[in-house]
């Protein structure tokens, strides 16, 4: 069990208010993910969670039980931090012990615990190495053995992948998908990486200037945005945005279409100029100037060359609408008869300006 219920947390610094009254509930089991750019307060809330912070009002509970002044050892929680944290004159071996020696586990009990979490992340030929002897993500995996062997309601993790280079970082959110099914334990991860975000959460909190701007699945924080921030902090490259008649309208790169490179239907079809193209392998994409502003378009690979001059069309049934504030609003009846000037009036660069 491993369900963690944040009740109205804030937290300042003299006069800095970094968290501003978050409430969110982690769900039991889940690999929870918090969400943000730099200096939104995930990892100060992550610290709260783990006991290393007091909040300055609201409380914490872990399973139901109160724990917001508890300390850290009396949470039955694990912490594993991005600079691993582990002794350099240990053994691998050594480093996962220590734990259970301060416990006073008995030595056969010990063993038998060790010998199954060094198989669990692959590293029993490692067991009597030091860590300066190991790569980036074999030392990340003895930081995980070493709060597996803990038996813990949840893992807080801070950042654990960003000290990799992008290929280890690649394998370790594989692993971490199939270490998170295999222990079937509530995983909350901080991160500001929306790819470990998307790829790897089943749950995503999203925060930006210490508040919650949305919490959802993957799919609903991509397909369903509430408001301009997570629409533009989602998405690679993220969701362009067009102000227009006093509001904004948002269309993902993948539902634009260029023709002649693939096939979207279309209620509204412009001319464009090429920019800039990056080829990715499975997929390209565009950077393409218009009069309604300079777009990115995400296509499926097209190696063949195109001419600079384009049309790009899309659907009015892709755009998502936001009002003046930045949030997300229905498309109802006047908002439709609205955008549908996109397609009645001639665009120029007077009536719209790109954002």
């Amino acid at each position: 069990m491993g369900k963690i219920t944040i009740n109205h947390i804030k937290k300042s610094f003299n006069s800095n208010e970094i968290l501003k009254g978050i409430d969110v509930e982690i769900p039991d089991g889940s690999f929870t993910i918090l969400l943000g750019p730099s200096g939104c307060g995930k990892s100060t809330l992550l610290r709260i969670i783990a006991g290393l912070e007091e909040p300055t009002s609201g409380g914490l509970l872990i399973n139901e039980e109160d724990v917001t002044y508890e300390e850290p050892k009396d949470r039955n929680i694990a912490m594993v931090f991005q600079n691993y944290a582990l002794y350099p004159h240990m053994t691998v071996y050594k480093n996962i012990e220590y734990g259970l020696k301060i416990k006073k586990v008995p030595k056969q009990e010990r063993e038998e615990i060790i010998q199954n979490v060094l198989k669990l992340v692959e590293l029993t030929d490692h067991a009597n190495k030091r860590p300066a002897q190991l790569s980036g993500g074999q030392r990340q995996r003895v930081a995980l053995a070493r709060a597996i062997v803990k038996r813990p309601h949840a893992f807080l993790m801070d950042e654990p992948l960003s000290n990799l280079d992008a290929k280890l970082r690649n394998q370790m959110r594989q692993e971490l998908i199939e270490l998170h099914q295999q222990l079937k334990t509530t995983f909350l991860y901080v991160t500001h990486d929306q790819v470990e975000a998307m790829s790897m959460g089943s749950y995503i909190i999203i925060m930006n200037h210490g508040e919650i701007m949305q919490k959802g699945t993957p799919k609903e924080i991509y397909t369903n945005p509430a408001n301009l921030f997570v629409a533009q902090f989602i998405g690679s490259p993220p969701t362009n945005i067009i102000e227009f008649d006093n509001m904004y309208l948002g269309i993902r790169p993948e539902d634009i279409g260029i023709v002649n490179t693939d096939q979207i239907d279309s209620d509204v079809n412009i001319p464009g100029k090429i920019l800039a193209i990056e080829q990715l392998g499975g997929e390209t994409i565009y950077r393409v100037e218009t009069n309604i502003g300079n777009l990115n378009i995400r296509t499926q690979s097209c190696w063949d060359e195109i001419s600079e001059n384009v049309d790009v069309h899309f659907s009015f049934d892709k755009l998502m609408v936001f009002n003046i504030e930045g949030n997300r609003v229905e498309k109802d009846d006047h908002i439709m008869r609205t955008i549908k000037k996109l397609q009645k009036e001639k665009i120029n660069e007077n009536e719209l300006v790109y954002s």
